[in-house]
């Protein structure tokens, strides 16, 4: 029997999944769900950003996070997300070694996420990108609102292609398509993934969904289909932009994985260990979390805690 084929996923959920919750996860909380996310067999998390703190409050804690979980985690690849320079400088000097640049495929989005315009923010990123190899640091790219814009609707593809390539030209390890708002249906992440891999080579792209309109899922097995193997997905679904009317949460990672796993590819992730990790991240933001599987997967829990009594008693 040949192995299966494995594919690559990186937990947003400590930095897109927090980033706009009304309960604040303090630093001990934050290392707490990365544990249990390590101890599921994640090897990719996004663990915080380096943004402005009065922007977003729950993200003031990064410096301070960033060392702790490198010396924890020393195996874990490690990403955090930087706004330009400055946000480099500080990720840096909290020893940072992966970082992530957002840019917006749209003139309003840039101005209502990061307070610059389409042409700056994209010389902004490849400038962000540029001093982040030069420091040896590994980089992802997100171009963001990929499918649609909350503020000017459709966003074209030949300025998703655009964009994707200027990324690709700067020397991003990796270019993340994502569906900001989830409004992304399976024939379209299929149609411009096929044309993305013309200007970016596919094992160098990445899809980050949302679940807005429930084809989280069904997305994923048509980026599955195109090709790409490396997905964001956050633990329990959390999540979502705070500056985007109607980002629902994010793909949650325990659908990613039961999905995968069932169609026959690897991901070294455990259901088991990702339920603990959605238990732990309820109880700290006091609201029910889960994917779509979550019933399921939590009865399949319980039979299995039953079944082993049984067989001890």
């Amino acid at each position: 029997m040949s192995a299966k084929e494995a594919i690559h996923i990186t937990d947003v959920g400590p930095r897109d999944g927090l980033q706009n919750q009304a309960v604040h996860v303090g630093t001990e909380g934050k290392l707490r769900l990365i544990e249990l996310l390590v101890e599921a067999g994640l090897r990719s998390i996004e663990a915080t950003s380096f943004v402005s703190p009065k922007a977003v409050p729950q993200m003031a804690d990064a410096a301070e996070l960033v060392p702790q979980v490198l010396a924890r985690f020393a195996a874990l690849r490690t990403s955090v997300l930087v706004p330009n320079l400055k946000g480099l400088e500080r990720a840096h000097a909290a020893g940072a070694k992966e970082i992530a640049v957002v840019l917006s495929a749209t003139e309003t989005m840039n101005r209502k996420n990061i307070n610059m315009g389409l042409d700056q923010a994209t010389e902004v990123s490849e400038q962000t990108i540029a001093a982040a190899r030069a420091l040896g640091l590994r980089t992802r790219a997100y171009v963001a609102v990929a499918f649609d814009c909350p503020f000017e609707g459709e966003t074209p593809l030949d300025e998703v292609l655009r964009l994707s390539a200027r990324m690709h030209a700067a020397a991003a390890d990796e270019i993340v398509i994502a569906d900001t708002i989830g409004s992304a249906s399976p024939g379209q992440v299929k149609q411009r993934l096929a044309a993305l891999r013309g200007v970016v080579p596919i094992e160098r792209l990445a899809v980050h969904l949302h679940d807005t309109r429930g084809m989280g899922v069904a997305n994923a097995w048509a980026a599955l289909e195109a090709g790409v193997r490396r997905f964001d997905a956050s633990v329990g679904g959390i999540g979502g932009c705070p500056f985007a009317p109607g980002a629902a949460g994010n793909m949650a990672t325990e659908d990613l994985v039961l999905m995968a796993e069932r169609s026959g590819f690897s991901t070294g992730i455990s259901l088991a260990g990702l339920l603990a990790a959605v238990d732990f991240a309820q109880d700290a933001l006091r609201k029910p979390l889960g994917g779509r599987a979550i019933p399921w997967l939590r009865r399949q829990r319980d039979k299995d805690t039953q079944d082993n009594t049984r067989r001890l008693a």
